[in-house]
């Protein structure tokens, strides 16, 4: 092996460490109820100070472990998936410096300190979006950026506006004030939370992040960039309270994704569209005011979503580098231990009983379906939680129940670099939820109406049947009017269609300006045109002190002339 390749093991090594005792403190701090702040005190400007403060609580620190146990997994995942990149080591320390600004993010209640991490996780995502350089990932890279900016610029606005309050530490300010007095604030934030989680209308840029390489994608759409939005707005659940704004996004978010993840046929997409999809369940939720059950379902779907892309990434290695799951099948052949953990990852996403999703989904239904709620609202959310079955067992079916004759016997890439790190993602996959369950948000017994139980069993038969006319009605091609929808409805709502159109006058009107007035007008009448005219004029000066002998002597004559004029 060669020796750059175990700068992964040393990293994943570290992080790993730091993941357990961070895991540990967490659980220790919620036992015993301690909260450590760090502040340290860099500047003072009239009366307000600009701090750096580090929040150490039990949410913060299990949070800080999840991040960091996927992180090191990864790190292992990497030695063996990337060892024949060129640029092996520029991108093991794109990934490293992704996680800093991550754990940068969750330690911070300041929202001075939030900013490093929030630039650094959107500049850094940039950086490996376009990894691959090509027209392809140039595209996304800049629609990924360019939406994230939206947040960021929310951040810095909120950032100015809590200068009226003298101080930036948001943790303190939403328990000291109520009412109108921050709802600026509150709606900055939800504006930069809605983007960095992809929420409707910015969601068109999480399937494109799908062009950066597949370990990115298990760490970006599991534990840190996606998430960090949700995260944040937990943060902020004090001052937030109730929104129905949120409420309707997060339901069509999950919806819109849900359904269009069944007409897709990227391998990676259909896994992204399914993060959107429950990140949408954690925006519905923490918009009800259970942040804690939007805490516990981030930290359950985190390990088992970043089990899923793994396993992705070890079939598109495997077939050749191909991410159409038309042309894929029969991997349960060629790579079995991952078809086995890819199959217990997709029952855990769907909530199968006694797995990780199970524990945080079926709790968050629950709690809703024994509220009050709106009757459309709830057929919508029924219906999004089923799509989450429907594709799953699509997808189970291309990869595993198609036969590619004897493609399917090539195995080129489950090795037991990338099988290891998978194996322990699975048991937390298994054990996580239960554990979390128990003793962080101890169970509760509800017992669900007897005719809200039959019409989900009658509404899941209507579901299967549909499913399955869709998939006869795309094989046999029935009508071309079919199609056109068939479109529609994959295609996000033709979300990224619009998030491109519609700006790119924009950006043409960004080249004109550039052409016309920075390298047009400005370059005459701005500092070059000056530079220009002014070494114009001042060599126009220098016939008149050129040194020689003949203008020496011709001088001398002069001043004798005007002398002797003079007397």
């Amino acid at each position: 092996m060669k020796i750059y390749l175990t700068v992964t093991y040393y990293m994943g090594l570290l992080l790993l460490i730091i993941s357990g005792a961070s895991l540990f403190n967490g659980l220790k701090f919620l036992a015993t109820g301690e909260v450590y702040f760090l502040e340290w005190d860099i500047i003072s400007i009239m009366s307000v100070s600009i701090i750096m403060t580090l929040l150490f609580d039990w949410m913060s620190l299990l949070f800080m472990g999840f991040v960091l146990l996927i992180s090191s997994m990864v790190m292992f995942y990497i030695t063996s998936y990337m060892s024949g990149d060129k640029y092996f080591y520029r991108f093991t320390m794109l990934v490293y410096l992704f996680v800093l600004s991550m754990l940068f993010l969750i330690m911070s209640p300041n929202m001075i300190s939030i900013l490093l991490g929030w630039d650094g996780l959107g500049l850094v995502s940039y950086c490996l979006v376009i990894f691959y350089q090509n027209v392809k990932s140039a595209n996304a890279g800049m629609l990924t950026i360019l939406s994230n900016r939206i947040g960021d610029v929310a951040i810095l606005l909120s950032i100015s506006w809590l200068f009226n309050y003298g101080s930036w530490n948001f943790f303190y300010l939403q328990h000291l004030y109520g009412g109108w007095d921050l709802i600026v604030v509150m709606f900055l934030v939800l504006v930069a939370g809605m983007t960095k989680s992809a929420q409707m209308p910015f969601s068109a840029w999480l399937p494109a992040a799908m062009a950066a390489p597949t370990p990115v994608s298990a760490l970006v759409h599991s534990s840190t960039l996606v998430t960090a939005g949700v995260y944040l707005l937990i943060r902020f659940s004090h001052l937030m309270g109730v929104s129905n704004f949120l409420f309707y996004v997060g339901v069509f978010t999950m919806f819109m994704s849900g359904l269009g993840a069944n007409f897709e046929m990227d391998l990676k997409k259909i896994i992204a569209l399914s993060t959107l999809s429950q990140l949408g369940l954690m925006m519905m939720t923490l918009s009800l005011g259970f942040y804690e059950l939007s805490f516990f379902h981030l930290l359950t779907h985190a390990l088992f979503k970043s089990l899923l892309f793994l396993c992705a990434g070890v079939f598109i290695h495997s077939m050749g580098d191909v991410q159409d799951i038309r042309h894929l099948g029969g991997v349960s052949l060629s790579c079995p231990v991952t078809s086995f953990y890819f199959i217990g990852s997709s029952l855990a996403l769907c909530g199968f009983p006694f797995l990780a999703g199970f524990y945080s989904k079926d709790l968050i239904l629950e709690v809703y379906f024994m509220s009050s709620m709106n009757s459309l609202m709830y057929i919508f959310i029924f219906f999004s939680i089923m799509f989450t079955l429907s594709y799953s067992v699509r997808l189970g079916f291309y990869m595993f129940y198609k036969n590619l004759g004897p493609k399917s016997y090539v195995s080129l890439a489950e090795e037991g670099g990338m099988t290891l790190p998978m194996s322990m993602l699975f048991l937390f996959s298994i054990v996580a939820g239960s554990f979390l369950s128990w003793y962080c948000f101890p169970c509760v017994a509800i017992f669900m109406p007897v005719g809200l139980s039959v019409s989900i069993l009658l509404a899941l038969a209507c579901l299967s049947l549909l499913v399955f006319f869709i998939m006869a009605a795309r094989q046999l091609e029935m009508i071309f009017s079919f199609n056109k929808t068939v479109y529609y409805l994959g295609s996000m709502w033709f979300l990224p269609a619009l998030s491109t159109i519609l700006f790119s006058p924009t950006m043409k009107l960004g080249g004109s300006l550039v052409k016309f007035l920075d390298h047009g007008w400005l370059e005459q009448l701005g500092g070059q045109g000056v530079i220009l005219s002014m070494s114009k004029y001042s060599s126009f000066l220098d016939y008149f002190v050129t040194l020689n002998i003949k203008n020496y002597i011709l001088s001398f004559f002069f001043v004798l002339v005007l002398a002797m004029i003079m007397l």
